[in-house]
């Protein structure tokens, strides 16, 4: 069995690590290269890096930011938000990312996601996932559905269908965020994850309500998931990455645990 990964994820806005709930009412938390730091220091397996609101004010990642956390830490590090095209892709893993992820620009033109993989490899695609529960009809079988801009413009496309286009487009690993469960702190959304993990044969990363390790216990495992990101629970000091590795690894789930 392949070790989970635990991933710290730092939604950016103008240059500083922010965080909300259900993506509304975001708050200044912290420097994104200093926490980028921290959790490097205390054993993270990646960093996620989301510049929050590229794609809705249709502009392009802030590289400078990217580049400066690139050179904080040695381990993988993924970057969303603003990529449309494989230029963009291009700059951000010049920069020095691992991955880039791809989410509304995907959605709007699935040929990114080929030609990503192509250009760079599969390994270096995530398909970024906002999900939103919509209840079951004919257009939306799963009762999950695909949202854009943030979680702004709702597409009316099924999420399993699109999790699963994805995977045959070339993307290597898929990010999959709970908008009715990003920020509560209640648990992930385990329906769906497990929905999404069953049905694709690329990793997939949970995201979206992480509170107590329990959540990511449950999500690792009756979630099926291979990585679980977590934001408020370490951005706010409750848990540190350590206290989370201990939690998982003394209930059977295989971490890396060399910090």
């Amino acid at each position: 069995m392949l070790s989970r990964r635990i991933i710290p994820c730092l939604d950016v806005h103008e240059g500083r690590t922010t965080k909300g709930i259900k993506f509304k009412n975001n708050i200044d938390i912290g420097d994104p290269v200093e926490m980028a730091r921290m959790y490097y220091e205390q054993g993270a397996d990646e960093i996620v890096f989301y510049d929050i609101t590229a794609s809705h004010e249709k502009r392009n990642i802030m590289i400078d930011v990217v580049r400066r956390v690139a050179e904080t830490i040695f381990i993988p590090f993924s970057v969303g938000g603003g990529i449309r095209t494989l230029e963009d892709m291009r700059a951000v893993l010049l920069a020095g990312a691992e991955k880039v992820s791809v989410n509304s620009a995907a959605v709007n033109n699935p040929d990114i996601i080929s030609q990503g993989a192509k250009a760079f490899g599969n390994q270096c695609v995530v398909l970024g996932m906002d999900v939103k529960h919509v209840g079951k009809s004919a257009a939306i079988p799963s009762g999950y559905e695909i949202v854009i801009n943030g979680g702004r413009k709702h597409m009316g496309i099924d999420a399993l269908e699109w999790a699963k286009r994805g995977q045959y487009l070339g993307a290597g690993e898929i990010c999959l965020n709970s908008i009715d469960a990003d920020g509560m702190k209640t648990g992930y959304e385990l329906t769906l994850t497990a929905m999404i993990s069953s049905q694709v044969d690329i990793p997939v990363i949970a995201s979206g309500g992480a509170g107590e390790p329990s959540h990511l216990y449950d999500v690792l495992t009756e979630g099926r998931a291979d990585a679980a990101l977590i934001a408020s629970m370490v951005h706010y000091g409750t848990y540190t990455v350590p206290d989370i590795k201990s939690y998982l690894h003394d209930r059977g789930v295989k971490m890396r645990m060399g910090w």
